[in-house]
């Protein structure tokens, strides 16, 4: 921090100069802040390019770029040795033969195939499940400060067109019907999209996200737009912190905190999450959710706030990874509109052999784990189900060597914000300490285009890594948490998948991370399926909500 204040002061010494010898020595003491040794000489005869630079630079803030106008430059994770698979088959989803409950409130923690068959058989409407939900999300939002707006009268609009539509014979899936609920960074027109901070907290965005256009297509419900962490940063917005369930003395987690809140809680089926890096994984594994953090770039993120373009990630937060497949596989595709998307073929079966997977563990983090971890237990249920994990050394500190993942979205976000930060709005923004976004987006300013590129080179070279090393495998499970992993595969793209394995001392959520092969979800959908059979720990509810 002391370098950068004196970074700070060189800057503003350079530019009230008053001979050139002095431009020249500021220069080189700046230069050298950026691990560059200049010559008298090569300083004086830079110091006409900066000030052209300069008018450049306040040519472009006039206007300002919004915030929905993307970065052309797209991140693809294909460029790692991977191709993008195609050929797109019909799933044939499971449903069981469901009765209503003898007690309403169950309804509340039934599985999406639970919900589709009721719906698919008339035994209960969508008017009257969107209402029953809507209830629970008035009952609950506040206790659990996860609910921003409440979208009803969209809700019961669509959920008399869903039983128009189902009484008709024109079933479109098993979301057709079934009450969700977004993250409020998510446009949806007619609505305040908040991003979770003071600054926004009016702003209506007349356009319908395509994560919003591709649900509506499937004919699911949306009833709610759910908090965020301020700018997609922890569990902190404008109207309070978000809960964890199962201990409301403890934050959600975030920035996905309302989505993983409301879902674990009973507030709502599914809802759809993002991530940047940890926003879905770490509230999934805080709450109890089963949380999908899918490839890269199979979602578009058109209609979506920008943090950083590559990094962002859309995907589902559910109880079971049966309820994120469905969702998934309904969400994924691309609408022109975002440089960074593609669409991809998602084969999942729900009839999979889980025998038939290749599975590893990260022997290197396992390592660091007690003897009586519940990360262990997660391999002896896998072999229990006749796979063998295999011990592997997941690549990290020699992949890994320096903080990668802060300078890229420092720079990233700091542009995507740019307007925030020149109007001052930035003062208005929930924390204000060192470490939050203000701060940063400040700091940013001081990262070179030269070094953000060339940050980008050694991820390239970090990507060709982790796919050389993870194309042996179909599934690789790690410790939430551990090492440097989470930072790594969200610069690489790969999907991952965080789902509970239990409890603490405290009654708190225990949580697992399956990683998977780009453009492949289906198989760590698989494996946390099964998984999820053989334990039934996602079926485990918050008492305080079971009523």
């Amino acid at each position: 921090m002391k370098k950068l204040c004196c970074a700070l002061l060189l800057v503003a010494g350079a530019a009230s100069a008053q001979t050139r010898p002095d431009s020249i020595r500021l220069a080189r003491q700046i230069a050298q802040w950026y691990d560059l040794r200049f010559t008298d000489a090569e300083a004086d005869s830079l110091l006409e390019s900066l000030q052209e630079y300069g008018e450049t630079y306040r040519s472009m803030h006039v206007p300002l770029p919004p915030n929905s106008l993307p970065y052309p430059f797209a991140f693809t994770p294909g460029a790692f040795g991977t191709t993008v698979p195609q050929g797109q088959k019909t799933i044939n989803w499971v449903l069981p033969d469901q009765q209503l409950p003898a007690n309403r409130v169950e309804l509340a923690f039934y599985s999406i195939p639970q919900l589709a068959s009721l719906l698919r058989s008339k035994k209960i409407s969508s008017l009257e499940l969107t209402q029953f939900f809507m209830a629970r999300l008035r009952k609950w939002g506040d206790t659990l400060q996860s609910v921003i707006t409440l979208t009803e009268e969209r809700a019961l609009e669509e959920a008399r067109q869903a039983d128009a539509e189902i009484r008709a014979g024109k079933w479109r899936g098993p979301l057709h019907g079934i009450p969700y609920g977004l993250k409020d960074l998510f446009a949806v027109k007619g609505y305040k999209t908040t991003w979770g901070s003071a600054p926004y907290k009016e702003q209506v965005l007349e356009e319908d996200a395509f994560a919003y256009t591709q649900l509506r297509k499937a004919g699911a419900v949306l009833c709610a737009k759910l908090s965020l962490g301020a700018l997609a940063y922890n569990n902190k917005w404008f109207g309070g912190e978000t809960k964890n369930p199962w201990d409301l003395t403890q934050g959600s987690s975030g920035s996905s905190a309302g989505s993983a809140a409301s879902v674990v809680a009973g507030l709502l089926p599914f809802t759809v999450g993002t991530e940047t890096l940890g926003s879905i994984v770490s509230p999934s594994a805080r709450c109890g959710a089963t949380g999908l953090r899918p490839t890269f770039g199979t979602i578009s993120r058109s209609g979506a706030m920008a943090l950083c373009w590559s990094l962002d990630k859309i995907g589902p937060i559910c109880r079971s990874a049966e309820d994120d497949a469905i969702v998934y596989y309904y969400l994924k595709g691309t609408d022109g509109r975002d440089p960074g998307a593609t669409d991809h073929a998602f084969n999942f079966d729900p009839k999979g052999d889980v025998k038939k997977l290749r599975v590893a563990y990260a022997a290197n983090y396992f390592r660091r784990l007690p003897a009586g971890a519940p990360e262990w237990k997660v391999l002896d249920t896998y072999r229990a189900l006749g796979v063998e994990p295999v011990a592997v050394q997941f690549p990290d500190s020699a992949a890994y060597r320096y903080d990668m993942v802060g300078l890229i979205l420092a720079a990233e976000s700091a542009a995507a914000f740019d307007g925030l930060t020149r109007s001052d709005r930035d003062s208005l923004v929930e924390r204000q300490d060192k470490d939050f976004w203000p701060n940063i987006f400040r700091g940013a300013r001081f990262i070179p285009a030269v070094e953000y590129i060339n940050a980008n080179r050694w991820r390239y070279e970090l990507g060709r890594q982790v796919q050389s090393f993870m194309k042996d495998w179909d599934v690789v499970i790690t410790p939430s948490f551990a090492g440097r992993q989470l930072s790594i595969t969200n610069l690489t793209g790969h999907p991952a998948l965080c789902m509970p394995i239990g409890f603490n001392k405290e009654g708190r959520p225990q949580s697992i991370t399956l990683l998977g092969n780009l453009y492949d979800e289906a198989a760590i959908l698989q494996a946390a399926k099964a998984y999820q059979e053989r334990t039934g720990y996602h079926r485990q509810h918050p008492a305080l909500f079971r009523q």
